[in-house]
């Protein structure tokens, strides 16, 4: 048997989720595959270098035949097949309970991007998950706030979204090596939590993040059929839910379905994380690819039209639902600021429920309503619109890497932003808070992501601002100064100083970091 390590200080009910039988379990999910994790590693390196020096994707001609032959991903449990509105966020106990009573139709249960890997956050993110799953979870807080499940809604179905494959998992060890975050999370949810789930017609799931290959997929289907074959599941019972929200996989969405298939449910598209990965991926390759100010970059740039459209045509092509991507708004108090965010909400998933979309992403309750009403308009008592093909969508792979079509420019307003979010963002990640309220948006990771290599690439190209300033490492340096001086007091010294630290760190580094948070993780005890 391998030998486990908990390395982690003692958590509250942490005794209940790292027994060891469940030990056991996750150390034959590492030895079973974390070999074939690293390699696939190894293997986005080269491929970017690859797609660096030319400058090109294309979709894969070795696979052309999956893409032309006819099948379908396995059908939808009941639980699954009405997606309309999906709310997101971290695994915290108060988040547990408002996402279960939201309305939505399905709470992302986030232990990525929303949450911060603090080993406190990662254990206990287990044991909310497994108390609400068996409908026994409450939190009553110092300030004498009381919360409860409700009775008279419909509880949201769980789908939880475990780490990707790069992250490493410090506070286990396995024969002597760090842990895999991704089998680590997926491990610990499933081993305490099939039989419950089971029970009440609601799981497993999962989204499943960050792929770049179809061979990643192939990865997580080989872990869902050891899993089940492990305790006695029948094979299939897992259903999966992918984030196409890397540019490689956009180009294996079909192929990334069929890897899945008997596990599959859908794919997820995105905007941050699939800008950040455009910028990382062909972040060698000029100017044709610098992306304009981020928030000028919207689904309905010609690129990400592609992108999206594809998206919608693969997955009901092969009986998968299609999920949009998110509306971060969070309630303002101020009627300007709320009626701006509302009308930007409603007409995002309008367009997103007209193309084609069964559901979309709200990062609150109180925008649950809102995409509701748009998608009740289109869906009306359907519970999904997998009949809607898109047969006359084609996409070539020249419109996916329509960059250069991107219109708005590189402005000084967008660099400031860019380093204001992405400090202020770092701050909250270094003090245990993955999902952040920011300037009326809820935020994740991803928006770190976007702006830190956003503010990487204008360097990198000497890109001009509107103000005709060329962006060099001494001018992020100034503005960074300034923007660290507007948030002392508000931002705490001991998170304030190591997020300005990181933030250049990952913006202005010669060697682009292929994540934040792996150099994050170092910083967090």
């Amino acid at each position: 048997m391998s030998q486990v390590r908990v390395l982690g200080d003692s958590v509250e009910g942490g005794e209940e989720i790292l027994t060891p039988e469940a030990l056991d379990f996750l150390a034959g999910l590492h030895a079973a595959f974390a070999a074939r994790r690293d390699e696939l590693l190894q293997a986005r390196r080269a491929r970017r270098e690859e797609a660096a020096r030319t400058g090109k994707l294309d979709f894969l001609p070795e696979t052309a035949e999956i893409r032309e032959s006819d099948w379908k991903v396995a059908e939808a449990p009941p639980a699954l097949r009405d997606r309309r509105v999906e709310i997101t966020g971290p695994t915290d106990r108060k988040m547990t309970i408002n996402a279960l009573n939201s309305g939505a139709k399905v709470w992302l249960a986030d232990l990525e991007d929303a949450n911060t890997p603090h080993w406190r956050n990662v254990v206990s993110g287990q044991v909310n998950l497994r108390d609400a799953i068996r409908g026994d979870i409450a939190l009553d807080t110092p300030e004498g706030k009381s919360y409860r499940l409700r009775d008279d809604v419909e509880h949201a179905t769980i789908v939880v979204r475990p780490r990707g494959w790069h992250l490493d998992e410090r506070n286990l060890e396995f024969d002597g090596r760090s842990g895999v975050g991704a089998l680590v999370d997926f491990g610990l949810h499933f081993f305490h939590n099939v039989r419950a789930l089971l029970a009440n017609d609601k799981g497993p799931y999962y989204y499943l993040p960050k792929m770049e290959s179809h061979l990643e997929a192939r990865l997580w289907n080989d872990v869902f059929t050891h899993a089940q074959k492990e305790l006695g599941i029948p094979h299939g019972t897992i259903r999966a839910t992918v984030l196409i929200e890397t540019i490689p996989a956009a180009f294996e969405m079909e192929e990334i379905l069929y890897e899945l298939r008997e596990h599959a449910s859908g794919l997820n598209a995105g905007r941050w994380d699939y800008l950040f990965s455009v910028i990382k991926y062909f972040r060698d390759a000029g100017e044709k690819f610098v992306l304009p100010d981020r928030n000028s970059v919207t689904m309905t740039a010609p690129f990400m039209r592609a992108y999206t459209e594809l998206l919608v045509r693969t997955c009901h092509k092969r009986g998968a639902f299609a999920i949009g991507g998110m509306a971060a708004f969070i309630p303002s108090k101020d009627p300007e600021v709320a009626a701006n965010a509302s009308k930007k909400v409603h007409a995002d998933k309008a367009r997103e429920a007209n193309d084609g979309f069964d559901g979309s992403w709200v990062a609150h309750p109180g925008m649950v309503e809102l995409c509701k009403e748009e998608f009740d308009k289109v869906l009306g008592d359907k519970p999904n619109q997998l009949d809607r093909t898109r047969d006359e969508v084609s996409v070539t792979a020249e419109q996916l890497l329509d960059v250069a079509s991107t219109e708005g420019g590189a402005t000084e307003a967008g660099l400031r932003g860019a380093v204001d979010v992405g400090v202020r963002y770092i701050a909250s990640w270094l003090g245990g808070n993955g999902a952040a309220a920011i300037h009326n948006l809820m935020e994740d990771a991803a928006t770190a992501e976007i702006s830190r290599s956003q503010v990487w690439q204008w360097v990198r190209n000497g890109t001009q601002l509107d103000n005709g300033q060329k962006v060099t490492r001494e001018l992020v340096r100034e503005v960074l100064g300034e923007v660290r001086k507007e948030l002392t007091g508000t931002i705490p010294d001991d998170l304030l100083e190591p997020a300005v630290e990181l933030f250049e760190e990952v913006a202005l580094a010669e060697e682009f970091a292929d994540f934040l948070t792996l150099p994050a993780y170092e910083r967090i005890k």
